[in-house]
Formats: structure tokens, C-alpha cells, sequence
């Protein structure tokens, strides 16, 4: 299994980058929102890839962060979601978003990704929504950058590897900060004794309504919403 690949841009297009790895092009398919993050042609790159083995054809699908390689595992999970209906959902909601859409249950907003119909949207949401809190609570660590390391490096050293590596690099990027703020806040709540999913529906909610919100305010808007109505 290829599990990161890092070299050099040698095309671009929308869905796909074509990447030299000292000599050898990979074509690695991406999702929209991944393709428009990554450098321009001609400069270095690396991906965290899962690759899919068919009798006829191996494709490459390639992800920034192990967050969102993640959600593309739970989602490939899902009787009807291929890699591509996987990458298309992740273009249109992101990691972050995937997972406020999952814990609220908006199916609504996962049925706006190309290819997903009101009914495997629905699916999608109930089969993942028991999930969804342990990935969510893994956001601030799971969201790692895959880097660069490696590219240029000497003729020994891997830049194809099963793993990925030991020491990794937060992503500093504005939904990694999100990430962290909705794990800790969801970590701190199931803490207190809230049930996973109540507590992530909770926090769910209340960064939808203020995305940049720290953790702290997060917790207190999710308290708001867990306390008991009169």
C-alpha cells in the first residue's frame, strides 16, 4: 500500500496532479478543494494516498492531511459512495464540514456534493453519524500536513512510503485550527459526561454558527444547548 507520495508538480488539472517521483510519473486523483491547495507546476508536493487495486486498473487518491484521508475511509465505507463520490463530497464540505454536516444530521448539505442523491446523502449521514464523534475528536491530531519532506533528497532516501511519517507537521491552515478547537471542545464535554454523539451534535452546532470560535466558546455554546428546557 503507498501511503504518501512526495515530488515534484509536473501537471495539473481539476480532479488529478500528475507528480514526478525522481523519474516516475504518478497520476494522483484529488478532490477540487485538495487540487486548488497544492502548488503550481514545477514545484514540490506531497500527499498522503490510498490506493485502490481493481483487475483492470490501480488508481491513486491523494489527501493534504490524515484527517481528511479519514473521512474518505468512512465515506468509501458507505454502500454507493466510490473514491470519486468520497473526493466530490470532501471538495464540496471539506473535512471539518463533513463532520458538522454528519454530527447535525444535514444530509442537506452532504446532497450538494456532484453524484449524491437525497437518498445516499441520507444514508450517508445515519450509517456515519455513530462514527463520526471519534473522528471528530481526533481532528486537531489527525489534521497534519503531509509536507514536502523528503523531495530533493538523497538517491537513498524513500519518497514513496507505506506509513506516514513518525514526526509530522500540524497543518496551519484555518480549518486545522478549527479541527483542534472542536476536538478539545467535544474531548472536555464527553469529559463531563455527555454522550458522544449529543456532545458532538452540540459543538457541531455551535461552530456552524461561529466557525473561527475557540474552544472555550465552543464549550459554552454547546453547554447552552445541552442544558435541560424548561
Amino acid at each position: 500500500m503507498i501511503g504518501r507520495i512526495a515530488g515534484i508538480i509536473l501537471h495539473r488539472a481539476q480532479d488529478h496532479v500528475l507528480i514526478d517521483v525522481r523519474g516516475v510519473g504518478y497520476i494522483v486523483h484529488v478532490s477540487e478543494r485538495t487540487g486548488a491547495g497544492l502548488p503550481p507546476v514545477g514545484q514540490a508536493t506531497a500527499l498522503y494516498t490510498e490506493l485502490v487495486v481493481r483487475e483492470d486498473l490501480l488508481q491513486l487518491f491523494g489527501f493534504t492531511t490524515m484527517l481528511e484521508k479519514e473521512w474518505h475511509r468512512l465515506l468509501t465505507s458507505v454502500q454507493g459512495v466510490g473514491a470519486k463520490v468520497s473526493l466530490a463530497i470532501l471538495g464540496t464540505l471539506g473535512p471539518e464540514g463533513l463532520g458538522r454536516a454528519i454530527a447535525l444530521g444535514d444530509w442537506a448539505s452532504v446532497r450538494k456534493a456532484n453524484g449524491v442523491g437525497p437518498k445516499l446523502a441520507q444514508r450517508i449521514v445515519l450509517e456515519l453519524k455513530d462514527k463520526a464523534p471519534s473522528v471528530m475528536a481526533l481532528g486537531g491530531t489527525f489534521t497534519v500536513d503531509a509536507g514536502s519532506q523528503n523531495v530533493g533528497a538523497g538517491a537513498d532516501d524513500p519518497v514513496i512510503e507505506t506509513e506516514a511519517p513518525v514526526a509530522v507537521k500540524r497543518a496551519a491552515k484555518p480549518d486545522a485550527h478549527s479541527g483542534q478547537a472542536m476536538a478539545d471542545a467535544l474531548s472536555a464535554l464527553t469529559n463531563l459526561g455527555y454522550a458522544p454523539s449529543e456532545a458532538a451534535s452540540a459543538v457541531a452546532q455551535a461552530q456552524a454558527a461561529e466557525p473561527a470560535a475557540s474552544m472555550q466558546a465552543l464549550i459554552r455554546a454547546a453547554l447552552r444547548a445541552l442544558a435541560p428546557k424548561d
